[in-house]
């Protein structure tokens, strides 16, 4: 079934993630997308018991990823990541994942949305500006070399 957000993109669906084929699909996007955080197929499965993991597809072709981590602490903070294939960007499947994505975060109760991104990856950077998130960090992860960014919707329910 056709998400009411992908309606703007054709044959674009957007899938919650089920299944061990779906988590290895997903894993596949987020180690193209996010290399210095690579994970294995069993690290995907614990990521997938914690947060809401989806994938996108143009027809049968899968394009992309989301994640979205439930809000936490006193301010009810999510994090909503939408990964697109470098050869799919600039068509609107990143804005029908994160759309999707920060629904599900408000409706979870979220006032606050973060998202991280690879600060190599340009596009995810230019991305998250575009919609109002604003740099709120830079590190590096203990025993890698990629350096990351965490931003911040600007605007917020508060």
């Amino acid at each position: 079934m056709r998400d009411a957000r992908a309606a703007t993109v054709p044959d674009l669906r957007l899938e919650p993630v089920t299944g061990d084929a779906m988590l290895e699909q997903w894993r596949y996007v987020h180690n193209v997308i996010v290399p210095p955080a690579a994970m294995d197929l069993d690290e995907v499965r614990e990521r997938g018991g914690r947060y809401r993991l989806e994938n996108a597809y143009l027809g049968d072709e899968l394009v992309g990823c989301s994640t979205v981590r439930p809000p936490e602490g006193e301010e009810a903070v999510a994090t909503v990541i939408a990964r697109v294939l470098p050869r799919y960007r600039r068509r609107g499947i990143g804005n029908a994942l994160y759309e999707k994505g920060l629904a599900h975060a408000r409706v979870l109760g979220a006032d606050v949305i973060e998202t991280c991104v690879l600060a190599a990856n340009e596009d995810g950077v230019r991305f998250a500006g575009a919609r109002g998130f604003v740099e709120v960090e830079r590190y590096v992860l203990p025993g890698a070399n990629g350096l990351w960014i965490d931003l911040r919707l600007a605007t917020s329910r508060r």
